[in-house]
Formats: structure tokens, sequence, C-alpha cells
């Protein structure tokens, strides 16, 4: 019997999106009046060129990167050692130069030099007259030797977050597809939980399911029990669940293609749910079903935050990190913010049509024993906020 993965969507499908994505690089980079930006994060080079390369270990570890061109084909540079696993999707494939500590040792100056001459020469080859190159993320040696060879580099992050947050038509279906092995390894997480299990081992189950399905990896270990609901952010732990613990978790996995497979639900293990659980489950429903309800394009950012929810004084101290979040590959542009959090980083634009936004919702009283974790996707279409995640709530709780 063959154990191979279904493609949550063909060939050419995926194709269209890849080629949706270039546009909307080259789209934001004509705004900011850039030829080129070089990309070292993981997840840009993914959206950038469809290819993965030990996508966590590249994270800490600087050591591949793409350059996108406003006009032009892109560059893949790779490691030597791993650069036939981009062959079926990048034309130009280089050797990559590291300044990294861990690879290059004290040699990391004479590395980030020959980086910087290098991305000069490039600009040159493609007929850039300008040393000006916008970047995403940098390592201070890069920063510091391209100066020195006047290389400028500008802020890049900002293009790719803006890219990133429109979606094309297909791109919403392959996500809403990838949410769908999310929820079907939530539900067979759920039919072999029980009492006496761990909170690791539920974490296990619904890493295995995700797998199986053509998952990659978890962002976050957010999944608790009992009294380890609240406040929330808590890690998953080796606590055993306990009848009648309320069981909350976030599910932040990759999934197929790398899409962010973003849903929150709890419920409670082994028993039916108590009086005081049943209050909180649908004070967090009701603030995920207003906020939901709120979700247009055209609407601001700090509207939004404004019209949102409010949440009884009791539980404002542990609220949620925030009211809502871009995604796509990950967390995404936009983060909206409580009002009470706004010194810390608050700003305001507005939803677009073809944002994917997830509804964040959590409701744990200061002091108190648990907390009610929900989240939903949603995307923005021209008719209004569709849901992506047919995982069902628990109405009887209600």
């Amino acid at each position: 019997m063959s154990s191979a993965v279904t493609p949550i969507v063909d060939s050419d499908t995926q194709a269209g999106i890849q080629r949706h994505r270039v546009a909307r690089i080259r789209q934001r980079l004509a705004l900011a009046d850039c030829a080129a930006i070089v990309l070292f994060d993981p997840v840009n080079i993914r959206y950038a060129t469809g290819t993965r390369n030990m996508q966590v270990w590249t994270m800490h570890n600087n050591c591949r990167y793409a350059v996108l061109f406003e006009n032009g084909d892109s560059v893949l540079f790779e490691l030597g050692s791993s650069a036939h696993l981009a062959r079926e999707h990048a034309g130009d494939i280089r050797p990559s130069l590291t300044s990294d500590y861990m690879a290059v040792g004290q040699r990391g100056a004479e590395m980030a030099r020959r980086w910087s001459a290098s991305m000069i020469a490039l600009l040159r080859e493609k007929g850039i007259g300008e040393n000006r190159l916008a970047i995403d993320r940098a390592d201070l040696l890069l920063v510091q030797e391209s100066r020195r060879q006047r290389l400028q580099l500008i802020e890049g992050q900002s293009i790719m977050e803006r890219a990133r947050a429109i979606k094309s038509v297909d791109e919403v279906e392959a996500l809403r597809r990838s949410l769908q092995t999310c929820e079907a390894s939530v539900a067979a997480m759920r039919e072999r939980l029980e009492p006496g299990m761990r909170e690791s081992d539920a974490l296990a189950m619904l890493l295995e399911g995700s797998i199986r399905r053509g998952g990659e990896y978890p962002e976050t270990r957010l999944l608790s029990s009992g009294p380890r609901t609240n406040p929330w952010f808590q890690e998953t732990s080796d606590r055993v669940i306990e009848a009648g613990d309320l069981l909350s978790f976030d599910t932040d996995l990759i999934g197929p293609l790398g899409y962010y497979n973003d849903i929150s639900r709890s419920w409670v293990v082994g028993s039916p749910p108590s009086d005081e659980q049943r209050r909180l489950y649908a004070l967090a429903h009701e603030q995920l079903q207003h906020n939901t309800a709120l979700l247009q394009v055209g609407l601001g950012f700090l509207e939004y935050s404004d019209k949102s929810y409010k949440l009884p004084d009791n539980c404002i101290p542990n609220r949620y990190a925030d009211v809502a979040h871009g995604c796509g590959l990950g967390v995404e542009y936009p983060l909206v913010w409580y009002r009470e959090d706004e010194e810390w980083g608050a700003y305001d634009g507005e939803f677009e049509e073809n944002m994917v936004v997830c509804v964040e919702c959590y409701v744990g009283e200061a002091g108190g024993r648990e907390g009610v974790k929900l989240e939903q996707p949603l995307w923005l279409s021209a008719d209004g906020a569709v849901v992506l995640s047919d995982y069902p709530f628990e109405l009887d709780y209600l």
C-alpha cells in the first residue's frame, strides 16, 4: 500500500500561486523604488522561490539566501551540499557565502566582504547601476562590510510582509485545504485522548497526525490542561490530564506546502463541563463571534481594535497578545493589538481584499483556575469575511 501523501493542489495550481507571489514582491519593490531584494528568512525564501531546505535550522544559521529582482529572474544561493533540492523550482542556483561564526569562525569579516562584493557584482550582472539592495534581515557583519564597500542595504521586511499579505484565490483555496489536514489531525487526537495521558502525549498525537497528512513542523508548543490553561502561553508539559480538566490549544502547525494551520479550540476531557467552564467558554465564543462579525475590507486596524469585544475587567490582565493577525506561511502582517498594549507597537492600516486573518480569543480570569482559547482563520473576500476552518465548536457548552 502506498504511503504517499496526496498533494493539496496540483502542480499547475502551485505554479500559478508562485507566479502570483513573485508578482506581489515585484510590485512592492517598485513601490519602494528598489531594483532587488535579498532574502535570508527561510519563510520569505520559500514564498519567493517555492524552495525549502531545513527550514528551522536555517532560521538561526544564515547559510542560504535568494535575490529577487523587480525585472529579471531570481537567483538562489544555496548550500552546495543540498543545491539539488531546489532544481525543480529555481533555474539559477549558485553557491552561498556565509559569515555565520559557527560556520567560518574568525573569518567572518572576510566572508562578509566577499558576500558584499558578490552582491555588487550580481547587481552589475543584471544591469543595475545603483549599489542599493533591500534586505529582509541582516547579520551585523554583513551590514558593516556592506557599508565599507558602499553597498546600501535598505529595510526589506516591510516589502515582504506587504507582499505576502494579499493572497490569490488559488492560494486561499490551498490554505483552506491545508487547514483540512490540521482539522483531521485535531479530530484524531481528540478521539484518542483520555484522562491519564500527559499533555505531551496529546501534542505528540497532534504532530503525528499533521506529519502523516503532509505537514512539516510546529511553530509553538501551546497545548495545556487544567490550571496550566490560565494564564495562557504555558508550553506543553508532562502534566497528567485529569477527568474534568479543560484542554486548550493553539495548533500553530506548518502544514502542507508550508501553509500556517492556525486554529485554537478548547474542550473538557472525560466529563461534562462544569458551570464555570461553560461560563468561560460562552464568553470566549461570544468574543469570537463578535470580532468575526466586525471584519470587513476597508476597516482600520485601530478602529477594529476599538470596536472589538470588551472583555470583563477581571479577564483583561490575562488578555491574549493580539486581537487578530494575518496568516499565510506564518503569522503575517497585519497584527492588531489590544488598545491596552498600544505603547508596545500598535499601528494603523486597513484590512484589504484577499487578506487571510485569524481572529484570536482567550478568556481566563486573573487568579482563575482555567482559561478558554479559541481562534478562527477568515478570508476577506469581496463579498465579506469567509470562515476557512470547519472544525466545530462546543456549542452544547453554550
